[in-house]
This record gives C-alpha cells, sequence and structure tokens, in this order.
C-alpha cells in the first residue's frame, strides 16, 4: 500500500461513465476522503475534484465507420494518457466503459503492475465472445452490472463482482405520474409518448425524420377522440436544431398537420415518467424506461457500412437491454430498414391498445428493477478499497 495519499486513476468515456464515475467517487469519498482522482472525467466527476487531463469529448465517438475518422486522434491521445498516468504512479486504475480506449490502456498499466479494474463489463455476451481472453489479460478485476454476466468471467477465473445498475438505486419502483404531468402542466386525459432519439447528434441526425412522421401518423389515429402530446428530451443546442429541420421539413409536406410536439432541453427522465408509451433509439434509456416501467418500441438506425459490421458480429436476436435482461422479446424492435414510420407508429399503437400486455410488461420490468437494486456504487467502492 502506498504510504502517500492514495491515487485512483480513472477514465471515462461519455456521459453515462461520467453518471458511473461520479457515484463511485462519492462512495470512495464517503469511505477515504484523502484519496486523489486523475484521468479522463466529465463534469460530474470534476464537481468532486477528479482531475481530467484530456477533455471526455474527446473519446465520445460511437459507430465503426465514425471510429475509423477520428482514429489517429484517439491512438494518439490514448498514448499520451498512458505516458502521464505512469508518470502519476496511481495504486489502481479505474476504467468505466469505452471498452476499446480502455482495455489496452488497462493492459499497459496492468503490464507494469498496477491493478486494473473496469466497470461495465462489455456485451461479450451479445458479440465478439473471444474478446474474453484479451480483456482477461488486461483487467484485474470486471465490475459486471448485470446478473447473467458474471459467470461469464468466472467460466475463466477472472476476479467479478456483480454490482447492480445504479439506475436501479436511484429511480423508485412506482413513478409518480400524476405529480410529473402536473408538473409538465398535462391534462389527466391526454396521451403522452416521449420520444427519444438518442444524444449524439450522429443519433439524432439517423432519427429525427424517423420520429416526426411517426408521430404525425400517430397523431393523425387519435385526431378525433384524444389528445396526443410527444414529449422530445434534446439535451444540446446543436441535436435540437437537428430535430427542428425535421418538424418544418415535415409541415412542409403537411401543412395542415400541426403537431403537439414538445421539445425540452435535458428532462429525459421526466419525458419518460410522464410517458404512457416510449419510443426509444436503443441504449442506456431503454433500461431507464422500463425501471420506469413504460412500455416501450425500441428503434434504431446507423450509417449502413456500421449496421453490416455489427449485424455479422451480433450473437442475440435482440439488442434492447429489457429484451436482453428478460432473455425474450417483452417490446418491439424495430431496426434499420424495419424502422419506418409506420411500423414504428403500428407498434406504438399496439402497446396503447392493449391493456392486458401492459400489465405484463409492469409486472415483468418490476422484477428486473428488483434484481438490479444492489447498491452498485458502494458494491463497485468496496472493490476498488480492497486495491488500495
Amino acid at each position: 500500500m502506498s504510504k502517500t495519499a492514495p491515487k485512483v486513476a480513472i477514465v471515462a468515456g461519455e456521459a453515462s461513465g461520467d453518471l458511473l464515475g461520479f457515484h463511485l467517487i462519492q462512495a470512495l469519498q464517503s469511505e477515504r476522503s484523502d484519496i486523489a482522482f486523475v484521468g479522463i472525467a466529465g463534469p460530474k466527476m470534476i464537481s468532486l475534484g477528479a482531475q481530467s487531463l484530456f477533455p471526455m469529448e474527446k473519446l465520445s465517438v460511437r459507430g465503426y465507420v465514425e471510429v475509423i475518422r477520428h482514429l489517429y486522434g484517439l491512438l494518439k491521445l490514448r498514448k499520451q494518457l498512458l505516458k502521464q498516468l505512469l508518470e502519476a504512479k496511481p495504486d489502481v486504475f479505474v476504467g468505466i466503459d469505452a471498452p476499446d480506449f480502455n482495455f489496452w490502456l488497462e493492459r499497459k498499466l496492468k503490464a507494469k503492475g498496477i491493478p486494473t479494474i473496469h466497470y461495465v463489463s462489455p456485451s461479450i455476451w451479445a458479440w465478439r465472445k473471444g474478446r474474453i481472453h484479451k480483456i482477461k489479460r488486461a483487467v484485474s478485476h470486471m465490475l459486471a452490472l448485470f446478473p447473467f454476466e458474471a459467470p461469464i468471467y468466472e467460466q475463466v477465473n477472472m476476479p467479478v463482482t456483480y454490482v447492480g445498475h445504479p439506475l436501479a438505486d436511484v429511480l423508485p419502483m412506482e413513478p409518480d405520474v400524476d405529480k410529473i404531468r402536473e408538473t409538465l402542466k398535462i391534462h389527466a386525459n391526454t396521451i403522452v409518448v416521449a420520444m427519444l432519439p438518442g444524444s449524439r447528434q450522429s443519433e439524432v441526425t439517423q432519427h429525427a425524420q424517423l420520429f416526426v412522421d411517426t408521430a404525425q401518423i400517430i397523431q393523425h389515429e387519435y385526431a378525433d377522440t384524444t389528445q396526443v402530446v410527444f414529449l422530445v428530451p434534446l439535451i444540446t443546442r446543436e441535436t435540437r436544431e437537428i430535430f427542428e429541420r425535421a418538424i418544418h421539413a415535415a409541415y412542409l409536406l403537411q401543412p395542415e398537420m400541426v403537431l403537439n410536439m414538445q421539445i425540452m432541453f435535458g428532462h429525459a427522465h421526466d419525458a419518460m415518467e410522464a410517458a404512457d408509451v416510449v419510443i426509444v433509439a436503443s441504449g442506456t434509456a431503454t433500461l431507464e424506461a422500463a425501471l420506469l416501467k413504460k412500455p416501450m418500441v425500441i428503434t434504431y438506425k446507423m450509417p449502413f457500412l456500421s449496421w453490416q459490421i455489427l449485424k455479422r458480429m451480433q450473437y442475440l436476436p435482440y439488442v434492447g437491454l429489457p429484451n436482453i435482461l428478460a432473455g425474450k422479446f417483452l417490446v418491439p424492435e424495430l431496426l434499420q430498414h424495419e424502422a419506418t414510420p409506420q411500423n414504428v407508429a403500428d407498434a406504438t399503437l399496439r402497446l396503447l391498445s392493449d391493456k392486458t400486455y401492459l400489465q405484463t410488461l409492469k409486472d415483468a420490468f418490476s422484477h428486473i428493477h428488483q434484481s438490479l437494486k444492489q447498491n452498485s456504487a458502494k458494491k463497485a467502492a468496496q472493490t476498488v478499497l480492497s486495491y488500495l
């Protein structure tokens, strides 16, 4: 053990990793107030005192084609970061998600005698199963968010701890729909559809027109009977502008169709909690919708080449976390060429009309919530402390 104050090197690659890191640092600081944190951090981690050697946004690149475009800069940054981390001489390294970036770092650091902990198992159960032996060479200890992941690492005698998912700790078992609708000034008898087209500009570019055209079909279906409102949370000015252009394009084609659509700055949780149904681009938001007990339609589109690469590597028949956790198609998934406005609208309307199935979904989502509620930050912190 270091005789000086302990130092934890920590690297998060995007907003979800920043949130995980924030809760982990909080839990560690509640046990040891003298720990120093250095690496790549987002604003939440920085607010707790973490030193970020490079901007986290440099790592926030998704999709094979998109990564190739930024590859030179990422490789250069990674080498510079390794050099600085070795000079910092941390007691332990924690890589939060960003597997392709962090595993290389972890392998190099582990070879220098620094214990490495990886927080969030990559989806080896979905694709690239052969990676597990490379992971074992790079990682001293895996922190798994989902219960089915731990046995995969145990099979190759790799240290692993199932810590649960932090969202399950912070979200209530029963969302207060009436309260949030009152806050958002939405009438009780209104049908509320939350639409989450993704957080990145590339995702919103792929999904904006699909979501707007879908909204038109749904609103037309209820035109004579019920008011429908569409809540669209977007986190940046750029993504908002992309979505507003799609709304304008739809209006030019059908000027008589005025959509009851509210674009929100952030507040994705509020939008989903208020909703009767959620239309969501695949990702962590699908899990949040499930923990809020919301029926959903999962959809996703990406550039053609990225899709072809991904499709060839996929093992599971589903991509949405609720379906993966249930081991079956609980909610519909409409991906790539199946992601048409009519298909997404039809699936959404079916969910809204089938009351029996809505109860089945709620029961299944409650079971998922219970299994993931593990006080994850504390469990993860205990593992990190054991290496100091």
